[in-house]
């Protein structure tokens, strides 16, 4: 069970990679002007999918996932001011660099990776965790990452920031879709508002290309950049696929959880490297290629750890 598994998540994602990638390097799509795609990844898809998931949710599932919110939300923070701290300390990287690699290291790709394995693993019933996991990055670490990035922006334009900057880079970075999106989609869960089918129905179609566009579209970018491995990458992928899950294992200790859920929690922190650094870096026009370069060398080797999780928390 467990090859078949990593079989059937991992491939499907290097090939709609690769897929991105051909297109890139044959020039049968564009990789140098990319801005039409990742509007459509960031700003209709993505927060289609995470709304209609969470939204969906019952009230009882919602507050079932409250301890798998707090175990993951603890741990990618705790890595995200890590990396953030080390890079900014001792590389002397920039503010808004930092941060896009520390959310490419601090939040999983759960939607590309998480969610076929979990299918694979729990069957329909590894959508809600899946999608509280993605609400919990988009709520927590996004909003970082944005807020420091638009900042930036701000005071490369007008010198000192004043207090008025600062605010108004935090409601542009707090009022994105795919910020904005999962926050309602919980707050109508609990709220026992739930959308009629008609209304899942019409964003589960757009959502579901969130996914697959965002992997080609990731894809389609790496081929405009050459692949470093340096000791930053390693680094970065001992960081996603080592030291990320065994946060959670020491989460899981400090924070009450079911035996099941503390499973799950573990499996979906044990993902590798997620794609928002990099169309957030492309979006912002800032380095992707270090983001990318993460997420390829992140990726390959979950092969080994991903066997090794599921190996351990699910061996039947």
């Amino acid at each position: 069970m467990t090859s078949n598994v990593i079989v059937m998540a991992l491939a499907p994602v290097f090939f709609v990679l690769l897929l991105g990638y051909a297109a890139g390097r044959f020039k049968i799509v564009d990789n140098h002007h990319v801005d039409g795609l990742n509007a459509l990844v960031m700003d209709f898809a993505l927060p289609a999918s995470l709304f209609a998931a969470t939204a969906s949710a019952s009230r009882s599932q919602m507050i079932a996932q409250t301890p798998l919110f707090l175990v993951l939300g603890l741990t990618m923070l705790l890595l995200y001011a890590a990396w953030y701290w080390a890079v900014r300390s001792f590389v002397k990287v920039s503010g808004p660099d930092a941060s896009l690699q520390a959310l490419t290291i601090g939040f999983p790709n759960l939607a590309g990776v998480g969610l076929p394995i979990l299918s694979s693993v729990l069957g329909p019933a590894g959508t809600v965790p899946v999608a509280v996991a993605l609400a919990t990055g988009s709520i927590l670490i996004s909003p970082l990452t944005l807020i420091m990035v638009e900042m930036s922006a701000s005071k490369s334009h007008g010198g000192e920031l004043s207090g008025w900057q600062i605010l108004s880079a935090v409601r542009r970075a707090v009022t994105k879709p795919v910020v904005l999106a999962p926050a309602l989609g919980i707050v109508l869960s609990l709220s026992d508002l739930n959308p009629d089918a008609l209304a899942h129905a019409c964003l589960a179609l757009i959502g579901s290309a969130a996914a697959g566009v965002a992997l080609f579209l990731t894809g389609l970018i790496l081929s405009a950049q050459s692949f470093r491995l340096d000791w930053k990458v390693v680094a970065a992928t001992a960081a996603s696929d080592v030291i990320r899950p065994l946060l959670a294992i020491a989460a899981v200790f400090v924070i009450p959880i079911a035996p099941d859920t503390a499973k799950t929690a573990i499996l979906l922190a044990a993902v590798p490297s997620g794609f928002f650094g990099i169309l957030f870096a492309v979006n912002y026009r800032l380095d992707s290629a270090t983001a990318g370069s993460m997420v390829i060398a992140s990726t390959g080797f979950s092969i080994v750890t991903m066997a090794i999780a599921i190996a351990v928390l699910f061996p039947h």
